[in-house]
């Protein structure tokens, strides 16, 4: 098994939403987060005033999945949230040894 986490843009949540919905991705956890990359922020003027806001708003977005799905899952994310411009986000995967579910304490693949 394997947990993506993906850091997107926040308008982009509902079309990722679908998107992993059309490939068989049932659930997953939702974070409004803050950050910044490459682009390191950005300036605003405020009344009269200029200030640089470093921490822009986005949404992280969790998901456990089989080893088969790994691909189908990214990129649809991929397809999704990429608008061609700096700020459109990162996909990170890592190995989950083990996943177990409270309700009725199955383990691995059939807990997801």
């Amino acid at each position: 098994m394997k947990r993506i986490e993906a850091v997107i843009k926040p308008f982009k949540l509902e079309e990722v939403k679908d998107a992993l919905h059309d490939v068989g991705i049932e659930g997953m956890t939702v974070s409004e987060v803050k950050g910044f990359g490459r682009q390191k922020g950005h300036t605003e003027i405020y009344r009269g005033s200029e200030y640089t806001v470093d921490f822009l708003p986005k949404i992280k977005i969790e998901l456990v999945v089989s080893d088969a799905k790994v691909g189908d899952a990214t990129a649809a994310i991929v397809k999704a949230a990429k608008t061609g411009k700096i700020g459109d986000g990162k996909i990170f995967v890592s190995t989950i040894d083990e996943a177990i579910r409270i309700r009725t304490e199955e383990r691995g693949d059939a807990a997801v």
